[in-house]
């Protein structure tokens, strides 16, 4: 455990860094379900969760603030017969995944066991960087002092 208060003191606006460097210090790590994260583009993004034996309607994906929650729970369904073997996995799971700033989710879709979360970031034009020019001061008029009022 780390403490980041004399990091708050000479840093302005990263506190949400500070928060997410603490959130990631007490989060055990898990492998299940496996995923990819891809870069389509500049700006476009895609999450490939593998996600075998779920259906749509056994997988809730939320987006709520900077974190993208991807949830998944089977159905009780009785099978027809005994199971020898079970390698395909049918447990539940959450998967969390911070979001950048101004980064959005803007859709998802099932395709052969993988579920595919498009993500694009749109940073407003106020935020963009623009150029500054550079004027000239104006020239400052000087006082004569040599004529008597």
């Amino acid at each position: 455990m780390f403490d980041y208060t004399p990091l708050y003191r000479s840093s302005v606006g990263f506190d949400r860094l500070f928060q997410m460097l603490d959130e990631a210090a007490n989060v055990e790590p898990t492998t299940y379900p496996p995923y990819n994260i891809e870069r389509l583009g500049d700006d476009d993004y895609r999450i490939t969760i593998a996600i075998a034996g779920f259906g749509p309607q056994d997988v809730n994906i939320e987006a709520k603030g900077h974190t993208l929650t991807v949830t998944g729970k089977k159905a009780d369904k009785q099978q027809a017969g005994e199971i020898l073997h079970q390698g395909i996995a049918a447990r539940g799971f959450e998967r969390r995944f911070q979001l950048a700033d101004h980064v959005e989710v803007k859709g998802a879709e099932m395709d052969n066991g993988l579920l595919h979360i498009s993500l694009k970031r749109e940073v407003p034009e106020a935020m963009k960087p623009r150029q500054i020019p550079i004027g000239s001061a104006p020239k400052l008029k000087s006082i004569d002092t040599t004529k008597a009022a």
